[in-house]
């Protein structure tokens, strides 16, 4: 079935106070809101959210931050009364958190319950088909949100990704409750308002996890090194994301093949006229400081003192991911729906013996641990059964 046989109206695009007003006036009427975010974090090295879509019964909004201020937003996202809708919503809370500074509560993410459910697929293209017998158009994944005038085609594809979030919703948790994992699914839902974002620097050690750097000699690398952080450098000035300057590959191909001139690195495979005439000289200039530098020191082997865990851990740990493994399969799910791995780590390392021991850990929350708790002591100590 198609967007056209649903009979959408289109979205209210807001562009001003005033339509931001009649947003909110809507939303004190509803009991829930579906939200989703834009950003073009595949054009810009300092990606920033370029769209808010919220759905309300009855209408679709469409939300232009780079037109109109957003912060009166606020209270509907702190809202705890008001439930707020996504799908697969850490990206778009941080996103939010980051550049506007908005707070949230009473939130329910239609990727995690897919996911305690165990349905098989959890991407929204996918149970758009299953359950509505809508397709998006997937060609709108990787359009630029940050351009204006923005398309008719953007602005559909938009409004479908919180058009039937409410009614979906709805399902899940019919089928949640039916099923007694509503409070798994809450404690869940109930996580998601303390997500921060944790800022990850640049460091240029990073060099090596480029596909081929491992196979280059030390000098080799201590151009592929320099070459790594000069492309960096570049995409930071420009607000282009690395791999829109050049690829991985070319890097590669220039630690190897070292040109010294403009001739020799116009002959360089994967070297367009673009890149020769925008970093020609960088690029040579990296390449030198590349062949004047020493070798990068080989990366600390992991060994004592390297923070892995003492063997009795270790065996702790692989008891539990066992445990798991069963509790997964024979639920459905995946295998981090019942415990990620952080925490089965952490109860390995402190070991508890009774359940009081391990809700003092403050590890799970009430249905997991009334639903596991004995279960894991028991994996964890079975010589005392």
């Amino acid at each position: 079935m198609s967007p056209a046989r649903h009979a959408l109206s289109p979205p209210i695009l807001v562009e001003d106070a005033a339509g931001l007003a009649a947003l909110l006036e809507q939303s004190r009427r509803a009991l829930a809101v579906a939200v989703d975010t834009e950003a073009n974090s595949l054009y810009a090295y300092y990606p920033r959210v370029c769209l808010i879509q919220l759905s309300l019964p009855g209408a679709d909004f469409i939300v232009d931050p780079l037109a109109v201020d957003p912060a009166p937003l606020a209270d509907l996202f702190a809202d705890p009364a008001l439930r707020k809708i996504f799908h697969a919503a850490e990206n778009d809370i941080l996103g939010l958190k980051r550049d506007f500074g908005f707070r949230f509560a009473n939130l329910f993410d239609t990727m995690l319950a897919a996911r305690i459910l165990g349905w098989r697929e959890v991407g929204l293209s996918s149970i758009l088909v299953r359950h509505f017998g809508v397709k998006l158009d997937k060609r709108m994944q990787r359009t630029d949100w940050g351009q204006r005038p923005l398309r008719p085609e953007q602005l559909s594809y938009a409004q479908l990704d919180t058009h039937f979030l409410i009614p979906l919703a709805a399902l899940q948790e019919e089928e949640l409750r039916r099923r007694g994992r509503w409070a798994e699914a809450a404690e869940a839902f109930a996580r998601l308002p303390d997500l921060e974002a944790v800022p990850k620097a640049f460091d240029a050690e990073n060099f090596r996890r480029i596909g081929g750097a491992r196979d280059l000699t030390p000098r080799q690398q201590a151009v592929l090194r320099e070459l790594y952080i000069f492309r960096e450098e570049e995409a930071r000035r420009l607000d282009r994301p690395p791999f829109k300057l050049f690829s991985e590959a070319l890097l590669v191909a220039l630690a190897t093949e070292q040109p010294t001139t403009l001739e020799q690195l116009a002959r360089t495979p994967g070297v367009t006229e673009q890149v020769l005439r925008h970093w020609g000289q960088g690029l040579l200039a990296a390449i030198e400081r590349g062949r004047r530098a020493s070798p990068p020191r080989p990366p600390a082997r992991e060994g004592n003192g390297s923070g892995r865990p003492d063997p009795q851990t270790q065996a702790r740990y692989e008891a539990l991911r066992r445990w798991r493994a069963a509790q997964a399969a024979a639920r459905g799910v995946d295998v981090d729906v019942v415990l990620t791995n952080q925490t089965l780590m952490a109860i390995a390392q402190e070991a508890p013996r009774t359940v009081e021991e391990l809700e003092a850990l403050q590890l799970l929350g009430p249905a997991k641990l009334q639903e596991y708790g004995a279960e894991i002591v028991r994996a964890l100590w079975p010589q005392r059964l």
